[in-house]
């Protein structure tokens, strides 16, 4: 049976493919959320008693576990920026709102007491498990701040570690 031609524009198409892009229960959220059940942390899921309504809370060490999607948070900022073509100021400003409301919810977040880490949807993907080993190691730290863990922007974040702790 021979296939309809498409006969959509490229705007429906677009504005199709926006519309199922999800804003709870994201792949990455649920790696994280699976890979930290796994190991014994309970958390809640996008806890609205709080600002921001993380991703995931872990009520008792008032941790907010934030896992930012590459584009939608603006990682790299800079360099996807310049490469914008596309409706260039919607996505420009869209964005950078994004930037603003995320570093306005980690700061009252702060403010409550709350430790915030961000993950970033590439380091999640890269790996799971170093992701879940940096939140264990916040829940045996009692101070509050905003997290951004360093370790998952090297390229194989446990190979330098294991290379580092040689020397």
């Amino acid at each position: 049976m021979a296939k309809k031609p498409d006969t959509r524009t490229d705007e429906e198409k677009r504005s199709y493919t926006m519309s199922r892009i999800r804003s709870k229960a994201t792949s990455i959220e649920i790696r994280l959320q699976k890979a930290l059940w796994h190991r014994g942390v309970r958390y809640r899921k996008n806890y609205r008693k709080i600002p921001g309504a993380p991703d995931i809370a872990i009520v008792n060490y008032k941790i907010a576990i934030f896992c930012d999607g590459d584009f939608w948070h603006g990682k790299d900022w800079e360099q996807k920026k310049a490469r914008l073509n596309n409706n260039r100021e919607y996505w420009i400003s869209k964005i950078e709102r994004n930037m603003e409301r995320d570093k306005r919810f980690s700061q009252e977040l702060i403010d409550m007491g709350w430790q915030v880490v961000r993950f970033w949807e590439s380091d999640i993907k890269a790996d799971v498990e170093a992701c879940v080993d940096i939140v264990l190691s916040f829940m045996q730290e009692d101070r509050p701040g905003l997290r951004y863990p360093e370790i998952l922007q090297l390229e194989k974040p446990l190979m330098v570690a294991e290379e580092s702790e040689k020397q």
